[in-house]
C-alpha cells in the first residue's frame, strides 16, 4: 500500500535509514581509537556513546532531507534512481512538500548543534561544536549556492572529508581523545576508499546529472573510467593499510580480504550502464569495500 502525503511511510522513505551505517561506523571508529590507543583498553563512556550516535542520526537526516530539497529538479529527470542514489523520491512523487522537508532539515541541523553543545560541555571537548558546524557547512557547500560543488565538480571530495575525517574526529573527541594524539595515518589510509565510495554513489545518476549540467566524476569521465578510479582508490587504501593500522598497533591480515574482494567486484561487474542490475552490484561492492575497511579497524580495536 502506497504511503499517502505526509504519512509516516513517506517520512521513513525520505529518511533513507539504510545510509546510516556510513555515518555510524566512522563515529564508532573514532570513539574506539580514543578509548583503545596502542594496546590500552578503556571503557566507552556510554552517555557520550549515545550522544554521538544521536548526533550521527541527526546529521544523516539533515543530509538526506537537505539534499532532496536541493536536488528535486534533477531528481525529476532521474529515470535510473537506485537505493543508493537519486534521492528518496518523496518530492518527485508528491508525498511530502519541499517546505516540510526543508523545515525538517533545519530542525535536524539545529538538533545536531544542540547535541554537540551539550556534549562539548559535558565532556570538556569544545572542538565538537565547530566540527558540528563544519558538518553543516560541508553539506551546504555540496548542494547549495554559492559553491554548490556537486554541480561544479568536487562534491565527492566534500563527501570524503565529511564521512572520512569529520565523523571519526567527532567520535574521538567525544570519548576524551586528546586532539594532539589523533593518529592521522589512520585517515590517510581510509580517505581514498571513502572518496571511491562517494564516486560510486554518483554512477547511477550519470544520465540525469549530465542533463542537469552536474559535473560529477562519472559525468566528466564516463561510468567505466569512474569505476576504474574507484578501484584505484580502494587499491591505494589497501596498500596504505599497514601504515594506518600500524599507527593503532594493529596488523593488516586476512580481514582485508573482504574489501579486496569487493574492490575486485567493482572491476568485474561490467558492462554496467545506468539502470542495469550490474551497476547496482558495482555500487554495492564499492560501498562494501569502504565499510568493510572501516569495520576491519573497528573489529581490530574491539578485540584488543
Amino acid at each position: 500500500m502506497t504511503a499517502g502525503p505526509g504519512s509516516l511511510g513517506a517520512w521513513l522513505k525520505a529518511s533513507r535509514l539504510a545510509s546510516q551505517p556510513s555515518i555510524a561506523l566512522p563515529l564508532l571508529l573514532g570513539q574506539l581509537v580514543a578509548t583503545r590507543p596502542l594496546g590500552d583498553r578503556a571503557p566507552l563512556h556510554l552517555g557520550a556513546l549515545a550522544a554521538v550516535h544521536l548526533f550521527g542520526l541527526l546529521d544523516q537526516l539533515f543530509i538526506v532531507y537537505a539534499n532532496d530539497v536541493a536536488d528535486q529538479e534533477t531528481d525529476r529527470r532521474n529515470r535510473t534512481a537506485t537505493p543508493f542514489s537519486g534521492g528518496s523520491r518523496v518530492l518527485v512523487e508528491g508525498r511530502l512538500s519541499p517546505r516540510a522537508l526543508a523545515a525538517a532539515a533545519l530542525a535536524c541541523a539545529a538538533g545536531l548543534v544542540a547535541v554537540s553543545v551539550g556534549l562539548a560541555a559535558a565532556r570538556g571537548a569544545p572542538l565538537l561544536v565547530p566540527l558540528a558546524l563544519l558538518a553543516i557547512l560541508l553539506l551546504w557547500a555540496y548542494s547549495y549556492p554559492p559553491l554548490r560543488l556537486s554541480y561544479r565538480g568536487g562534491g565527492e571530495l566534500l563527501q570524503m572529508a565529511g564521512v572520512g575525517a569529520v565523523l571519526p574526529l567527532y567520535g574521538y573527541l567525544a570519548q576524551g581523545g586528546a586532539p594532539g594524539r589523533f593518529p592521522w595515518a589512520l585517515l590517510v589510509f581510509l580517505l581514498p576508499s571513502h572518496l571511491g565510495c562517494a564516486i560510486a554513489t554518483a554512477l547511477p545518476d550519470e544520465p540525469s546529472d549530465r542533463a542537469s549540467a552536474k559535473r560529477t566524476l562519472p559525468v566528466r569521465l564516463g561510468g567505466e573510467r569512474a569505476a576504474r578510479c574507484i578501484v584505484l582508490l580502494n587499491g591505494l587504501s589497501l596498500l596504505l593499510a599497514p601504515v594506518g593500522l600500524g599507527a593503532l598497533g594493529l596488523r593488516a591480515g586476512a580481514v582485508l580480504l573482504v574489501p579486496a574482494a569487493a574492490t575486485l567486484a567493482v572491476l568485474l561487474a561490467r558492462p554496467a550502464p545506468p539502470g542495469s542490475r550490474l551497476l547496482l552490484v558495482r555500487v554495492a561492492a564499492a560501498a562494501t569495500a569502504t565499510l568493510s575497511l572501516v569495520g576491519a579497524v573497528i573489529l581490530g580495536l574491539a578485540a584488543r
